[in-house]
């Protein structure tokens, strides 16, 4: 069983008393984030995902509104709940912080159990959200991501990529010869062929930022935020659904299950759209099938500014295997 991690906390606030006394109430069981400006906090908000912000309201330059405006406006933090920790006592002000989309308002001075409750129970309530959202972004038969979710994820993550100038990943693959495997063994077997290639992605996948999806059909995909390794992932996976040596014995191809691959690595720029890194993937994928199968198509991109550290890319075009 996977432990569930700390649930991660961001107290935007520029009064060192103030930071200290969240330190102090949540570190033990929590992994604690600051903030001491309203553009620090949406950029850390954006990189680090906390599961909740605890938002002063008067802050040095964009106050804490302004803050709040921009988190509920981005895709990629508008699901955050939003803590307002403020000395203001006006109750106009507090029926503001939560028409923009506040889920909690506490007065100061903090009150340490107070304040460990009320984030608790936002904490939940975001956790059960996520899940309740992860089985309606679930593939009910391979139990990994969806096309629903995958597209979502993508979006973000070329948005979040935009911003931070790192390479974006994306492999999409497919079983050679799926039909005829289904004519020649039926759909049960079909399935199981399904499942038994989603296992090979889930294990091939190291990192909990990347995201395994069924595409549909016998189509998958893999996104691969941060690296510049896609192409050693995606023969990973060939080799892995390779060495299950599930019996094809109609297949043109070999004797067993085999797999397609197409992969890219992309700088996301504003000129650029999730769309179009799906289109070069599939490309890429048509090419490794016109090739010969069991093999993966890759076309390297020009470095991105700001590509991992240590990270290189590796593998021809079109490189043949086994």
């Amino acid at each position: 069983m996977v432990e569930e991690r700390q649930a991660r906390i961001l107290m935007v606030d520029d009064e060192l008393v103030n930071i200290e006394l969240i330190a102090d109430i949540f570190d033990q069981d929590h992994e604690v984030l600051f903030a001491v400006n309203g553009e620090k906090a949406l950029e850390v908000a954006m990189i680090s995902a906390p599961d909740v912000i605890l938002l002063d309201v008067l802050l040095p330059g964009m106050d804490g509104f302004e803050v709040c405006t921009r988190l509920k406006a981005d895709p990629l933090t508008m699901d955050i709940p939003v803590i307002f920790i403020t000395g203001l006592g006006d109750i106009a002000a507090e029926a503001k912080g939560l028409e923009l989309g506040a889920m909690d308002y506490i007065a100061k001075p903090i009150n340490p159990p107070v304040v460990r409750m009320r984030v608790r129970n936002q904490i939940e309530l975001k956790r059960a959200r996520d899940q309740l959202s992860r089985l309606a972004s679930t593939d009910g038969l391979t139990g990994l991501a969806n096309r629903r979710r995958f597209d979502e994820v993508l979006s973000m993550e070329h948005a979040r990529h935009i911003r931070s100038g790192a390479e974006l990943g994306l492999i999409m693959l497919d079983i050679d010869h799926f039909k005829l495997f289904n004519d020649t063994y039926g759909h049960v077997h079909g399935d199981d062929c399904l499942r038994a290639v989603a296992d090979v992605l889930r294990e091939s996948l190291h990192r909990t930022t990347d995201l395994a999806a069924r595409y549909g059909g016998e189509e998958f995909t893999c996104i691969l935020p941060d690296t510049v390794k896609a192409y050693a992932v995606a023969e990973r996976i060939r080799k892995g659904v390779e060495d299950l040596r599930i019996p094809h014995g109609h297949s043109p191809t070999a004797d067993h299950v085999t797999i397609s691959l197409g992969v890219v690595d992309t700088c996301c720029t504003r000129e650029t759209s999730p769309s179009q890194i799906v289109a070069r993937a599939d490309q890429e994928l048509y090419a490794a099938k016109t090739q010969g199968r069991n093999r993966i198509s890759y076309t390297p991109s020009v470095h991105c500014r700001t590509a991992a550290v240590g990270e290189s890319e590796t593998g021809p075009r079109d490189a043949a295997v086994s």
